[in-house]
C-alpha cells in the first residue's frame, strides 16, 4: 500500500513516466509518432494499475484466508469478496489522494481499472487453485465428514 501511495505522487505521474517510455520507444524506432508514444504510455500505466491492485488484492486475500500447508479447504467466496472490497476501497482512497497532487487527478475510471485488476487476480488465483487441487472439492469434503 505504501508503494501505491508513493506512486500516486508526482514520482510516477504521466509527465515523469513519459521521460522513460518515450526514449525507449525512440531507441527502437527513431521515427515513432507522438500518438504512438502516448498510446503505449497509457497501456503501460493502466497495466501497472491492474498489476499493482491485483497484487494488493491477493495479499488481502492471503491475510483473510491464512492458508495452511497441505490443508485443502473449499474456496471461500466471502474471503474473495472481502479482498476485492478492500482493494476497491483502497483504489477510491488512492484516487482521492491523487486529487490533491498538482500533477495528478483523481479518476473514477482508474478506480474501475484498479478494481478490474484485483478481480482478475482473484479469478486467476481461483483457476490456478482448481488446476493444482488447492481447493477441496465438494464431493471430497462431504466424504471427509
Amino acid at each position: 500500500m505504501s508503494l501505491i501511495f508513493w506512486g500516486s505522487t508526482d514520482a510516477l505521474s504521466s509527465r515523469q513516466t513519459s521521460r522513460i517510455i518515450g526514449p525507449i520507444l525512440r531507441w527502437f524506432d527513431p521515427d515513432v509518432r507522438e500518438e504512438t508514444i502516448a498510446a503505449v504510455q497509457m497501456v503501460v500505466r493502466k497495466g501497472g494499475h491492474m498489476g499493482e491492485y491485483g497484487a494488493l488484492c491477493l495479499l488481502f486475500w492471503r491475510a483473510l484466508y491464512r492458508p495452511q500447508w497441505k490443508s485443502p479447504r473449499q474456496w471461500s467466496r466471502t474471503e474473495a469478496w472481502y479482498a476485492l472490497g478492500f482493494s476497491f476501497l483502497y483504489a477510491l482512497s488512492d484516487e482521492w489522494h491523487q486529487s490533491f497532487v498538482a500533477s495528478r487527478e483523481g479518476s473514477l475510471r482508474d478506480v474501475g481499472i484498479d478494481t478490474s485488476g484485483a478481480a482478475l487476480a482473484l479469478v486467476l488465483l481461483w483457476q490456478v487453485g482448481r488446476w493444482w487441487g488447492w481447493w477441496q472439492s465438494t464431493t471430497n469434503r462431504s466424504a471427509n465428514r
